[in-house]
């Protein structure tokens, strides 16, 4: 499937220790042609970490996009009611954004961003990550799995030894995820080995 034209939302949450890994995907949307619409959470916007300072993500995803990142509730609202999106994805999508999404729970600009999109009965994408994927949150993880219109970017466990709850997704899959989940399908297998040597 042809990426040219898509409309995506791309929002960026506060797992700081995975954006460096996020952007060569995002780019990736953009050079196949996908007109990206970038959404950041209050974390990514305010929080400065070992990992990167706010201005860094903002200038990036600007330079990446061509486009201001949304940071406020009342700025992503329109997306529902003005059907902005063929697509919304959240990379990477931290414990505390899952445990929210799953509950209904509207408190920043990436959720609502979902929730307007979702309305629409247009797929959302999850790249989680999170160190308690397979602890707490197992529960919200399983709900999503089974919610309409959601899909996942396939993950698996990538420290099994010192962080057994922690899941992360394969960021190589996230580009073929968009594509089937434009289509109406979950990318096979959901499951897969992320332990890193």
């Amino acid at each position: 499937m042809s990426l040219h034209g898509k409309r995506v939302g791309f929002a960026l949450t506060g797992s700081h220790c995975t954006l460096e890994r996020v952007f060569p995907h995002l780019e990736r949307l953009v050079v196949e042609g996908a007109d990206v619409l970038p959404i950041v959470s209050e974390s990514v916007a305010s929080v400065e970490s070992r990992f990167g300072t706010p201005e860094n993500w903002l200038t990036r995803l600007h330079e990446i996009t061509g486009k201001r990142a949304l940071r406020r509730v009342s700025e992503v609202e329109p997306i529902g009611p003005e059907r902005l999106l063929d697509v919304m994805v959240v990379a990477p999508c931290t414990g505390n954004t899952l445990a929210k999404l799953a509950n209904a729970i509207t408190d920043g600009p990436v959720l609502m961003a979902c929730k307007a999109h979702l309305r629409n009965q247009r797929p959302v994408v999850l790249s989680i990550a999170t160190n308690d994927g397979l602890g707490m949150n197992a529960k919200n993880l399983g709900q999503l799995l089974n919610t309409r219109h959601v899909y996942f970017v396939p993950f698996g466990q990538d420290n099994p030894d010192t962080k057994p709850n922690s899941l992360d997704s394969d960021l190589s899959l996230l580009v073929p995820t968009v594509e089937a989940a434009l289509s109406g399908r979950q990318l096979q297998p959901v499951l897969v080995s992320r332990v890193q040597v």
